[in-house]
């Protein structure tokens, strides 16, 4: 790896350890709030952004200096996210049955929206 993909891969990965972190935190909460089933579906929806953020991360460190290069692995990498994520919500309805959705639903968003923030962070 060159010294600029390292310098550009450090900070990307800070974003996904950081919302990783934050799913981790509000899963936490979850189970003390409204016991382990809370708590194990706010986890599994912040694995969901999770892994789609790591996997964007993976495609988008390799890009180079051409724009047009950076901005097809940006693209490319958006659409994998998007699939893994369809992806495993399909799994969640097939292999969680007794998944608690809300809970479900908002560990995904508090994983996302700390995405976000964590870009305005790093």
């Amino acid at each position: 790896m060159s010294d600029q993909q390292h310098q550009v891969s450090k900070p990307v990965y800070k974003v996904v350890v950081l919302q990783l972190f934050i799913a981790v935190a509000f899963a936490s909460f979850a189970a003390f709030m409204r016991g382990t089933g809370a708590g194990y579906s706010a986890a599994y929806g912040g694995a969901i952004a999770v892994i789609g953020s790591w996997f964007y991360a993976m495609l988008v460190v390799g890009a180079s200096k051409d724009a047009e290069r950076v901005l097809k692995a940006h693209v490319r990498a958006e659409m994998v996210k998007i699939f893994i994520t369809a992806v495993l919500f399909v799994l969640a309805l097939v292999l969680f049955p007794s998944a608690a959705w809300l809970w479900l639903m908002m560990g995904f968003a508090v994983a996302t929206l700390a995405y976000w923030f964590s870009l305005l962070l790093v």
